[in-house]
């Protein structure tokens, strides 16, 4: 089962993924003002790869923006990809 963790402050944030105690994969994000942050980077290490690591960060920031009353600016090419394919999630955009 895996684990996520989010860290943030004032300027940027991660959120990291963990499976059994591993770092699995990161997203990471830079904030854009007080309403908005970019998100920058998806990657999941390779041992990890196929078991949906990186679209779980993906929707954990969204919940993330959502909860916060935030919108998101996906830069990043795979969460930009993950965002436009799943209609539930493109709320959160800016």
């Amino acid at each position: 089962m895996a684990e996520i963790q989010h860290h943030n402050n004032e300027k940027n944030g991660v959120f990291e993924i963990y499976e059994d105690g591993v770092k699995a994969g990161e997203m990471t994000y830079t904030w854009a003002g007080t309403d908005k942050f970019i998100i920058d980077h998806t990657g999941v290490d390779e041992a990890f790869n196929g078991k949906g690591y990186a679209k779980q960060l993906v929707y954990a920031g969204v919940e993330y923006a959502r909860k916060n009353g935030v919108k998101v600016i996906p830069l990043c090419p795979y969460a930009k990809a993950t965002i436009a394919k799943n209609a539930e999630l493109q709320d959160v955009l800016s």
